[in-house]
């Protein structure tokens, strides 16, 4: 990937997760870029088609786009940090997310935004005043 275009995506994302926004600086694993529509679907490798995202999230969002809803069963797509905004399907309840759609459920199970390893680094970024 052209070396600016990373550039470009750390500063618009803050150095911070798109998903679960987790600085960069308070992660053990490097933050990379991902497609939030996958190649494999069809996605580019352009700016309105990438966000930073941490190496748990990548890891668990792969090239997903949609998952179950965990309340409905209903197949949903999942946050896009492109075209969504992170507080109309997200909101914090100390150190978990909490889902306030549809889609915001989805990519909490998707992503296993609350696995409990998540949940006590997250514990430990708010003692510390790096989270919300």
């Amino acid at each position: 990937m052209d070396r600016v275009l990373e550039q470009e995506v750390c500063r618009r994302a803050g150095d911070r997760c798109e998903y679960c926004l987790l600085p960069q600086a308070a992660s053990t694993l490097k933050h990379v870029v991902d497609h939030v529509i996958a190649r494999q679907h069809g996605g580019r490798t352009a700016l309105g088609n990438l966000a930073l995202c941490c190496g748990r999230c990548n890891l668990y969002k792969g090239p997903n786009i949609a998952g179950l809803d965990p309340e409905t069963g209903q197949l949903t797509r999942l946050f896009n940090p492109r075209t969504d905004l992170w507080p109309e399907h997200f909101r914090w309840d100390g150190p978990r997310l909490e889902a306030v759609s549809a889609v915001g459920r989805t990519t909490i199970a998707v992503l296993a935004l609350n696995k409990p390893a998540r949940v006590r680094a997250r514990q430990a970024l708010i003692y510390a005043g790096g989270l919300p």
